[in-house]
């Protein structure tokens, strides 16, 4: 369990096999995703106060394709609840697309009703205000500023996810949605709260070894 939240750039099957000497790389995997699984706390309080939510992509760009459409690249929606000038705790998800039928329920499931959610202005965010929720917009159109100046907390830990991939995903493109993706304790406490990850991470189903590509 140590050695799982102490990793930098986040834990791997592989190194997890060199650490205890297991001899099969599927025993560290399965292993790994059991611990992974256990350090998730069901039932978890709910976001509050002030939370910064946005969404990125995973895997790069894709040329000729509009807006947020993509189809090789994974998105990611972030939540990240606001302690002064620092991150609280976050939540994470991978959703289909940037819709409102994605996005809403993310913060329902992530925010408690009667938060403020700051988010940009993309129109999959505006059904928050009749959702219960003080919905705070900052339009990015016209600004000086980036988005990850106008949204700090979100981008910072979006920053960390990446951070995190590049350390264990290193011929990796893309998530695959069958896999569980997770932030270490290390890289979130960075962002300021060691709590993060142990205790929440991204909301994503985990498969058996077998059917994983």
């Amino acid at each position: 369990m140590w050695w799982v939240t102490a990793q930098k750039n986040g834990a791997s099957a592989l190194g997890m096999q060199r650490v205890l000497g297991l001899k099969k790389y599927e025993t560290a995997w399965t292993l790994l995703h059991k611990l992974r699984r256990a350090m998730g706390r069901p039932g978890r309080e709910l976001l509050a106060g002030r939370v910064e939510v946005d969404e990125c992509y995973i895997g790069g760009l894709e040329e000729g394709l509009p807006g947020r459409l993509n189809l090789q690249k994974a998105l990611i929606v972030v939540a990240a609840q606001e302690d002064g000038p620092g991150i609280g705790r976050i939540r994470m998800r991978h959703i289909l697309d940037a819709s409102a039928a994605n996005l809403v329920p993310f913060v329902q499931d992530s925010v408690e009703p009667g938060s403020v959610v700051h988010t940009d202005g993309w129109l999959g965010y505006l059904p928050l205000d009749r959702e219960g929720f003080e919905h705070e917009v900052t339009f990015l159109k016209g600004k000086k500023k980036t988005a990850s100046e106008l949204l700090p907390r979100a981008h910072r830990v979006i920053s960390l996810l990446k951070r995190w991939l590049i350390g264990t995903h290193q011929e990796r493109s893309a998530i695959s949605t069958s896999t569980t993706i997770w932030m270490s304790s290390r890289s979130a406490s960075i962002a300021g709260d060691p709590r993060v990850g142990a205790s929440s991470s991204f909301a994503s189903r985990s498969k058996p070894w077998p059917s994983i590509p």
